[in-house]
């Protein structure tokens, strides 16, 4: 298990940065960590529920969670996931192709990033 060295909130551009050591660094958009949130209203039990309208979202606010993980609270009231040191890193490695696949589970599911928008599939 890995601990990051440094974690800054940046509320203007909606990120987390996670430092490991002196040269690694990640940044990850409240967007991609809402939606990736390891809460059971996330992550339902065993299946995962697709969060739709999340663009925009932002951190209002994180904090320790004892020694092994941080607690996100983000501005539409999401604040029930703990997010351990080992899944933060999971998702800083493989953030490129966990939202390839989100993206791909949204286009297949009709739905959308943007919270005013509904997407319609025509079948021609």
């Amino acid at each position: 298990m890995r601990i990051p060295s440094a974690i800054k909130l940046h509320k203007a551009s909606k990120t987390l940065e996670l430092q490991y050591g002196a040269e690694e660094r990640y940044t990850l958009s409240a967007e991609f960590l809402r939606v990736h949130s390891p809460s059971a209203e996330v992550q339902g039990h065993g299946k995962p529920i697709l969060q739709t309208g999340k663009l925009g979202v932002g951190l209002s606010k994180i904090e320790p969670a004892g020694n092994y993980a941080l607690k996100l609270s983000f501005d539409d009231g999401h604040d029930s996931g703990l997010y351990s040191w080992d899944y933060l890193e999971q998702l800083a490695t493989r953030q490129a192709s966990l939202w390839s696949d989100y993206l791909s589970n949204l286009s297949a599911a009709g739905k959308s990033r943007d919270p005013g928008e509904s997407v319609v599939k025509l079948m021609l």
